[in-house]
């Protein structure tokens, strides 16, 4: 038996086959051309028929997982029309008179050392971007055929990692877990294993060779750990946890369709929260009352420019109208920080955590905060929308916020454009200063929200993002605790509900001192609510 330990992106234990996702084996060799002209129409033949293909992965991940998870692949075409891009093979082909293949290896490698070396963490990614499509126009100009060849049964996908263009082919009926040799817990392989509810373990290292290709293995997705050819104890052992977790995910079942009521017969509003629409079915799926938490920067990041005030209302209004009138609380954008995204020209900053980011964006750039504005406003007339805005610190900031509204509420009815009139506005409780002077700021707003993550951070003066730091990041610290209880005693002073939409929120330990500060609303990963529910109900 072979032990190997990563770490886990999501829960439970699959038993299966690996299957070892097999690239093309190719080598791109430099060659001489001397019919230049016949070489650069080669590489644009390639380049149209990996367009093609793109445009056809593009149809069939929006089949599968939504438009905003499909944006990927039309992202990537328009990495191949890039005229730098396509400069840059040419130039290759005509000075050094080589072939297409080599031309397109040296600028993918080119292109992506340039991304890495960049500080915006977006651009970093582009790297693995520019790469996968280079690779896909090499495979057309080499003849070679990618990918996995039919899943004839159900399996454990093993890979280096994985990019959106290889998984969206997967047979995700036959995919019983996923073990990558790196990767991280943002990568898409990750955020694919969440959404199919499948276990699924990252960072494993090279000791994931492919000679274990066809072994029997077990990915134990709460330990991050897998086993190949696991002995009869440990398969046993694996076999029980698997029948166990099972068991739980039967029992919870059950709790669909009953209400979160504590022994006292206090209800709790559980919410989902999510980051694209492509979560909705897994928000319907577990049962949840409600969406606590759209996030949509992801509109922003998934962009290649400012998304249009049609492309936002389509997308809010899906939302809406597939929740069924139950309350969907969409925040606005919040950029900066963690998030980057190269078209809003933002400049570097030395701590970007405190600096240019969120509420602070929208308000400075008022074009921007509008468009969002009013495409929320007229979605608003097809569900039960609310709106929160993000990093607030203080009653001026709510102030301008509403002028701003009140201008973008003129416009939609000067234009004869419906929208719907009286939306609840929330704020989110991320910072000290919010907490402060919450009383007054629970007196210009329907409700607050908290934002655990971020007020840890600020609470405690701690990068959240630094892992050498993670031994004294403490979400129980009694400081967060008591600022929280703060921050629930303002609102119910003033007539406002209050939820906490952060990591918190789904901590099954502190439920019941949830319940007992007051709070109303608990919004979690769609995983999460119906464990959440149990727990409540369990509570006095």
């Amino acid at each position: 038996m072979v032990t190997i330990t990563g770490k886990s992106v999501f829960g439970g234990v699959s038993i299966g086959k690996l299957l070892f996702y097999k690239r093309s084996e190719k080598v791109i060799k430099r060659t001489h051309v001397d019919d230049l002209d016949a070489e650069w129409k080669r590489f644009q033949e390639a380049k149209d028929a990996a367009v093609s293909q793109l445009q056809g992965l593009y149809d069939k991940a929006l089949e599968d997982v939504g438009e905003a998870n499909a944006m990927i692949f039309e992202i990537h075409q328009m990495m191949l029309e890039d005229l730098d891009y396509l400069e840059s093979i040419e130039n290759i082909i005509r000075t050094q008179e080589v072939n297409a293949e080599f031309a397109v290896a040296t600028t993918a490698d080119n292109f992506a050392k340039m991304f890495s070396a960049m500080d915006d963490a977006y651009m970093q990614g582009r790297a693995a971007d520019v790469k996968d499509v280079s690779e896909r126009v090499l495979d057309i100009l080499c003849g070679v055929d990618t990918g996995l060849k039919e899943m004839s049964e159900p399996c454990i996908i093993a890979a280096d990692d994985l990019a959106p263009s290889e998984t969206v082919q997967l047979d995700k009926s036959k995919v019983l877990g996923f073990a990558t040799q790196f990767g991280s817990a943002n990568s898409h392989t990750a955020i694919l294993a969440r959404t199919m509810n499948i276990p699924a373990v990252i960072g494993l290292g090279e000791e994931l060779s492919p000679e274990y290709n066809g072994k029997t293995a077990v990915v134990d997705g709460f330990t991050g750990t897998i086993y190949i050819e696991p002995d009869e104890e440990t398969m046993k052992e694996m076999t029980e946890k698997r029948q166990k977790d099972l068991d739980r995910k039967a029992l919870l079942e059950q709790l669909k369709g009953k209400e979160n009521v504590t022994k006292s017969g206090r209800k709790i509003n559980v919410y989902a929260n999510i980051g694209n629409v492509s979560d909705l079915g897994a928000v319907l799926k577990n049962d949840a009352g409600g969406i606590g938490l759209f996030r949509s920067e992801f509109l922003y990041l998934e962009n290649s420019d400012f998304p249009t005030e049609e492309q936002q209302f389509s997308v809010y209004k899906q939302v809406a109208e597939s929740m069924a009138g139950k309350k969907v609380i969409i925040r606005t954008l919040d950029i900066g920080a963690d998030k980057q995204v190269d078209y809003f020209g933002l400049d570097k900053e030395e701590n970007p955590a405190l600096g240019y980011r969120a509420i602070r964006i929208c308000l400075t750039r008022p074009e921007i905060f509008k468009t969002q504005l009013r495409a929320l406003y007229r979605a608003a007339v097809y569900g039960n929308i609310s709106i929160m805005f993000p990093m607030i610190i203080s009653v001026d900031e709510v102030k301008q916020i509403k002028e701003i509204i009140a201008e973008v509420k003129e416009e939609l009815r000067s234009e004869g454009i419906p929208f719907k009139e009286d939306v609840e506005l929330g704020i989110m409780i991320e910072t000290p200063a919010s907490v402060m002077v919450s009383r007054e700021l629970a007196k210009e707003v329907d409700f607050f929200s908290v934002g655990t993550n971020d007020l840890t951070q600020y609470t405690l003066a701690i990068d959240r993002q630094n892992n050498k730091l993670d031994r004294f990041f403490d979400p129980h610290h009694p400081a967060v605790l008591a600022m929280i209880r703060m921050a629930a005693e303002s609102a119910h002073a003033e007539g406002a509900w209050i939820g906490i939409c952060g990591e918190l929120g789904a901590d099954l330990e502190l439920t019941q001192e949830f319940i007992d500060m007051g709070l109303d609303e608990l919004s979690v990963s769609p995983a999460m609510v119906l464990p959440l529910r149990n727990r409540i109900r369990e509570c006095d």
